[in-house]
């Protein structure tokens, strides 16, 4: 289900999504049971105390909900099937959809197994417009797990979940700028964040029952009634106001991938391989952050544990696999290593991370035709970017990485 735009209007704008997977724990269940799709189903543990841990729409339609005990959602749907739960499954679901979601944007907060936000403003000019974004996550998501979601975009974190919760079950629904107070005003103050019952009953006593009325409220009412620090809040949040971002939970310094080999390896082809896959993986992870990299780094370790790191600062930062392969490659080529050397573990970093495009890049000595290479590179690799995002990574990359048989 996609809910439609409104003609004429903007949708540019909503590239904040919050995605909500539909019944996440009975969905995943049904992967296993699938003849009981259709059919009210509770997953909890039946007799003693055990809980409602999820439902079906079907149960939930019948009043069956989370954290009920099981007996009293056995009495409201008599005829429903209950599953036992299994966290490892959602655990691994959960995983892949997260996987789903940084394939698309790096600028990904989860908030829970089955939700999470993400920013989608670095993504536009690779995958298309949000709404088109929200499609292709969604369509990803039902190809590589066989689950559904919702999905809520808006300009805001507040207007994108309250839109997720609106397309339930299997939607889409964009809530541009230029539509929030259309698509907000109108709502019960039950609606805003923050409004439990007892603030609810605060605000009906001055006769505020929409958020409408809330946000038209004057702020010396409004904290009078509820508090200084919930007035402002709530009436921020009921006109649309919500400056919240992705909250990442750590800043990169580096950026990097390395591989254990199953056996220790000596030949420099296998090596050189390797690098290229690892190169190109660093370099698509600093494009889907907007990073560049001012210097390479090369880990070795052999079959002895001993390590060794070597690194090269680039005279212009970079974000293009084959510029980093190109740097790592020849650190790796000007080692002197013993013939009986062998190779236990290799990665690869870029390191001294600088925003994209942050700095002035100096006349280079490269001749005009390798400028033309380097834009033909860049083109490639954002072309494979935006191939991966929409069919998974690995769906395409250099030609001398596929193809390859196990152990070549």
């Amino acid at each position: 289900m996609t809910q439609g735009a409104v003609s004429g209007v903007d949708e540019s704008s909503a590239t904040m999504l919050h995605i909500d997977m539909d019944a996440f724990f009975a969905s995943v269940e049904l992967l296993d049971h699938p003849e009981l799709r259709g059919q009210p189903v509770i997953i909890g543990h039946a007799g003693g105390r055990g809980v409602v841990t999820s439902a079906t729409y079907e149960a939930r339609r019948l009043g069956v909900h989370s954290a009920m005990p099981v007996s009293v959602a056995m009495r409201l749907a008599p005829k429903a099937h209950i599953l036992p739960p299994h966290m490892k499954l959602y655990q691994h679901y959960s995983a892949e959809v997260m996987r789903i979601f940084r394939d698309v944007t790096p600028l990904v907060e989860p908030l829970s197994i089955d939700e999470a936000f993400l920013d989608v403003s670095g993504a536009r000019r690779l995958l298309g417009a949000p709404r088109t974004i929200a499609e292709l996550v969604r369509a990803r998501v039902l190809a590589e797990t066989g689950l559904t979601c919702s999905v809520g975009a808006s300009s805001t974190k507040f207007i994108a979940k309250m839109a997720s919760q609106r397309a339930k079950p299997d939607g889409v629904l964009v809530v541009p700028q230029s539509e929030i107070l259309n698509f907000l005003h109108p709502l019960p103050i039950g609606a805003l964040w923050g409004v439990g019952a007892s603030t609810e009953a605060s605000l009906a006593r001055l006769g505020i029952k929409t958020v409408k009325e809330l946000a038209e409220t004057p702020i010396a009412t409004l904290t009078r009634a509820v508090g200084e620090a919930s007035g402002h809040k709530l009436q921020a949040l009921a006109s649309g106001i919500d400056p919240r971002g992705i909250v990442l939970e750590r800043q990169e310094k580096s950026v990097g991938h390395e591989v254990t080999f199953e056996f220790d390896v000596g030949d420099r082809r296998v090596l050189h391989r390797e690098l290229l896959k690892q190169a190109n993986q660093v370099a698509v992870r600093l494009r889907k952050a907007g990073l560049e990299g001012r210097t390479v780094a090369l880990k070795l370790r052999f079959s002895d544990f001993t390590t060794i790191t070597r690194s090269r600062t680039l005279s212009e930062p970079t974000d293009l696999g084959k510029l980093i392969y190109d740097e790592a490659k020849a650190i790796l080529d000007a080692l002197d290593l013993r013939d009986d050397q062998r190779v236990r573990l290799i990665g690869v970093r870029a390191e001294q991370l600088v925003e994209a495009g942050s700095v002035t890049q100096q006349p280079s000595l490269w001749i005009e035709e390798s400028e033309a290479q380097a834009d033909g590179w860049r083109d490639a690799e954002r072309t494979i970017d935006k191939l991966a995002a929409r069919f998974g990574s690995g769906a395409v990359g250099p030609a001398s990485l596929l193809n390859r048989k196990k152990g070549e």
